[in-house]
C-alpha cells in the first residue's frame, strides 16, 4: 500500500530539511472537505496532536463525487474519491493542506447478516507530496432497511436504527425512486407523509425506509468518524525513523500466525507491515494485541 499521491514533479522528502512534526503544522489551516458537518468529531484531534486548525469547506458540492441514496455513483475507490474530494476543497480554498472522508455500508465480509460500516480518512499534505490515510470498520452502524405499506407500524424499526435523533430516507420500494426520494426525514408526520407519496407511485404500492448514512444526520456514523480522526491525526504525528517525515503507520498485516496445538502456521495475522508515506522504509512487527499463537478453533487442521 502506497501512500503517496502521484506527484512527478515532488522532491524526494529526504532532501528538505527535516524540523519535528509539532512545528510542521503548528497553527496552520487544513481544509475538511464536506457539506454534512464532519468537522465536530474530526477538528478535535487534528487540534489536539498537529494544533491543526480545520475549516469545513464552504459551498462545495461534495455530493458530485457520489452519494448513499444512489442518484449519482461513486466513480473509483474510497481512498482515489476521498483523496479528489480534499483536493476539491483545497483548490477551493486555496489551501495546501486538506482532510476528506468516504463511507461504505453493507453486509460483514464473513458474517452476511450482521451490517458493518467502512470508513476511510485522508489527510493530503500537498508542499510535502503527502496523502495519508486511515481506515475503520465498525460494526456498530445502524445501517440497515425495512419495507412496508403505507398504514402498516414500523415502530420496531424506528427504535431499532434511533429515530428521529437518526434520520431516515424513504424511496418507492419498485420503480424509478426519483420522483418520491425524500431524505433528511427526522419527525413522524414527514416519515408518515413520505412513505405515503413512495408507496402510492411504487408497482408493488410499498415504501422503502433507509437509514441516513449522512454524518449530520446519523450520530452513530459521527462517533466512528471521530475514532477515525484520533487515528489519522496520531498516524501523521507520527515521523518515520528514516527519513523523519510525518506518517509513520501500518500499511498491512501478513498472516501465518502458527496454531497453539499443531504448529502449523494459520491465515490469522502473523505481524504488522508498518511503512512509511515518503519514502521506502518499512518495519514488520509482532502483533499489536499480543497474540503469538492461534487457538486450535481458527486452525484449518486442527478443525478443519
Amino acid at each position: 500500500m502506497n501512500d503517496r499521491p502521484n506527484t512527478s514533479h515532488e522532491m524526494s522528502y529526504v532532501d528538505r530539511p527535516q524540523v519535528p512534526v509539532s512545528a510542521l503544522y503548528r497553527g496552520a489551516a487544513v481544509v475538511l472537505a464536506t457539506m454534512h458537518g464532519k468537522a465536530q468529531a474530526i477538528a478535535p484531534p487534528f487540534a489536539d496532536h498537529l494544533s491543526l486548525i480545520v475549516k469545513p469547506s464552504v459551498g462545495l458540492d461534495t455530493d458530485q463525487l457520489g452519494t448513499f441514496s444512489g442518484e449519482i455513483p461513486r466513480q473509483g475507490t474510497m481512498l482515489e474519491v476521498a483523496v479528489r474530494k480534499a483536493r476539491l476543497g483545497m483548490h477551493a480554498a486555496g489551501l495546501p493542506l486538506g482532510l476528506a472522508s468516504e463511507g461504505s455500508f453493507g453486509s460483514h465480509p464473513a458474517v452476511p447478516f450482521l451490517p458493518v460500516g467502512m470508513e476511510l480518512l485522508v489527510f493530503v499534505d500537498e508542499e510535502r507530496g503527502l496523502a495519508i490515510h486511515e481506515s475503520l470498520v465498525d460494526e456498530s452502524t445502524n445501517f440497515a432497511h425495512f419495507v412496508i405499506i403505507p398504514g402498516e407500524s414500523v415502530e420496531p424499526f424506528l427504535e431499532r436504527v434511533g429515530f428521529p435523533a437518526h434520520g431516515l430516507i424513504v424511496r418507492p420500494n419498485e420503480g424509478n425512486p426519483l420522483p418520491a426520494l425524500t431524505k433528511g426525514i427526522t419527525d413522524q408526520a414527514a416519515l408518515e407523509q413520505a412513505v405515503r407519496e413512495a408507496g402510492a407511485i411504487s408497482p408493488d404500492g410499498a415504501a422503502r425506509l433507509e437509514t441516513d448514512m449522512r454524518a449530520h444526520l446519523n450520530p452513530t456514523r459521527m462517533r466512528s468518524l471521530g475514532v477515525l480522526a484520533e487515528r489519522l491525526a496520531r498516524r501523521v504525528a507520527t515521523l518515520c525513523p528514516t527519513c523523519s517525515a510525518p506518517g509513520f503507520g501500518r500499511t498491512g498485516t501478513l498472516s501465518g500466525l502458527i496454531c497453539e496445538e499443531c504448529d502449523e502456521p494459520t491465515e490469522m495475522v502473523a505481524s504488522e507491515v508498518f511503512g512509511c508515506a515518503a519514502c521506502d522504509h518499512r518495519e514488520v512487527r509482532v502483533r499489536s494485541d499480543g497474540l503469538s499463537r492461534a487457538p486450535a478453533r481458527s486452525c484449518p487442521l486442527c478443525n478443519p
